[in-house]
């Protein structure tokens, strides 16, 4: 049997029960940062590293802009008022069949930045929005 590595490019972004359509995610990191400890009574003259706190990077959204298509937007306004609201957001690698091989949930996510991209006039290209998100944690699964 071959076995191949799995694509990057067939994947899906799921918030809120709605699945959205991105051309790339970025961001999907997550690290331990280490603690340095030494007992002034060790025999040893090095320190001691342990695992400490994790720390995670903010997830870059990236898709085509819609005609009428405010969900970035509605969100983000939201963040200053009474309404505002932290989302969780799966976002799933999936196979040539649509299914999810991967999946990193991302927990209590909350829009930082949104860019509308830039306007060029002798540009060829389609308008690409951007949205930036924090949030408390990432967990990875392998389906």
């Amino acid at each position: 049997m071959i076995t191949y590595p799995l694509t990057k490019f067939h994947f899906q972004v799921e918030w809120g029960g709605t699945k959205l359509g991105f051309t790339e995610v970025s961001g999907l990191s997550v690290e331990t940062k280490a603690i340095e400890y030494r007992d002034g009574a060790s025999p040893e003259y090095t320190k001691m590293k342990m695992p400490g706190m994790q720390e995670y990077g903010n997830i870059t959204l990236k898709r085509g802009a819609y005609k009428g298509d405010n969900q970035f937007f509605d969100w983000w306004n939201k963040v200053h008022s009474d309404e505002f609201e932290r989302r969780d957001i799966i976002i799933s690698m999936l196979n040539d069949k649509h299914e999810p091989t991967v999946a990193w949930k991302v927990r209590r996510a909350w829009a930082i930045k949104v860019d509308s991209g830039d306007l060029k006039s002798d540009g060829n290209e389609v308008s690409i929005e951007t949205l930036e998100l924090a949030h408390e944690g990432i967990s990875i699964e392998h389906v």
